[in-house]
């Protein structure tokens, strides 16, 4: 297939956008940048993690600073008419940064889910998951895994999607390129086909519990429809978007390129708020430290309203009394039964 080598796919096709593109990842690292050094100041100084069994939450904070790190440069690149950093160094560093961060979280978001499903589909079994949780050298493995899954996406042509049919390509190239794709769109699509799951079979649970029952399961719902609603709007477009980058590029349409690289470069943008949504997920995982970033940080007349507040998460009991009836000779007695 004839492709136009004198065409330079990693400068910007519209310098409009990507100024505009460029700001929104200047808010992005305004607003995330604050929101995670909080994150983490309570996670070590005010929940002290290690103690209360939340080392896989603590880690997608460091997953998210990851992504803090890169914004500024992609800011400047953005702005200066680049999609990638000309210097090959510095290039693959951001790329590395990059799906180590998005790999990380996404191993770690779904290994919290499968806790919730665990612990509530499968009640009273052995839950692996709450083992694992407990063992620090665990999250350490969890990174070192993600080793060999993030060198793929390294190669200078990443960004600019440069690969099968641009180019002519060596075997070694043409099998890099293959295995890094296929990469990129596995570590998206089946942690969500996991997290459909487990949503459904909570959910499924939920509806044939007792209305005391429920309450105490409403949390594990919206934990996992939380991490579901994150997937939803920060990875999925941008994974689409890719795959018709791909096969717009396969067949060598350079005027539709140019419009999907735009929408691609756009929803990869997107995909940078996980670092503002994550900390969603942290609340919805664990009241204690809902109630422990309050009180540090909101207001006294806030935090009286904020800590009482149980936003339909709480573990409330219902009382229900129940009166049997007993004929003793002449007399009837009334007792009460409660449940709670």
């Amino acid at each position: 297939m004839p492709v136009n080598s004198t065409i330079d796919h990693c400068k910007v096709p519209n310098n409009s956008t990507y100024e505009v593109l460029s700001w929104v990842m200047v808010g992005e690292f305004v607003l995330g940048l604050p929101l995670n050094l909080s994150v983490l100041y309570i996670f070590i100084f005010r929940y002290k993690f290690w103690k209360n069994k939340s080392i896989f939450l603590f880690n997608i904070v460091v997953a998210d600073f990851l992504l803090m790190v890169i914004l500024p440069a992609k800011v400047y690149h953005y702005q200066n008419g680049q999609r990638r950093s000309p210097i090959n160094a510095e290039c693959k560093t951001m790329h590395f940064l990059l799906f180590l961060n998005r790999g990380a979280s996404i191993a770690f978001l779904i290994t919290l889910s499968i806790d919730r499903y665990f612990n509530v589909v499968h009640l009273g079994r052995r839950n692996f998951v709450k083992v694992l949780k407990k063992t620090p050298q665990i999250s350490i493995l969890i990174w070192v895994l993600l080793l060999p899954l993030t060198i793929p996406t390294m190669v200078k042509t990443f960004e600019c999607c440069n690969s099968h049919g641009r180019k002519e390509e060596t075997p070694s190239h043409d099998v890099t390129d293959t295995f890094r794709e296929i990469v990129y769109f596995a570590q998206i699509i089946i942690p969500f086909i996991i997290l459909v799951y487990c949503s459904v079979r909570i959910v499924n649970r939920l509806r044939r519990k007792t209305v005391g029952e429920k309450t105490k399961l409403r949390r594990a719902v919206l934990v996992v429809i939380s991490v579901v609603v994150v997937f939803a709007l920060c990875f999925l477009p941008s994974t689409i978007a890719r795959a018709v980058l791909l096969a717009v590029r396969l067949m060598d349409l350079q005027v539709e390129e140019d419009v999907v690289v735009q929408v691609y470069d756009s929803l990869m943008v997107l995909s940078y708020s996980d670092c503002l949504l994550d900390p969603l997920v942290y609340c919805f995982c664990n009241s204690g430290f809902k109630d422990a970033y309050i009180s540090t940080f909101c207001p006294q007349f806030l935090q009286r309203k904020l800590l009482k507040a149980d936003f339909g998460l709480g573990t409330t009991t219902t009382t229900t009394i129940t009166t049997i009836t007993m004929n003793c000779g002449n007399r009837t007695v009334s007792l009460p039964i409660v449940e709670k």
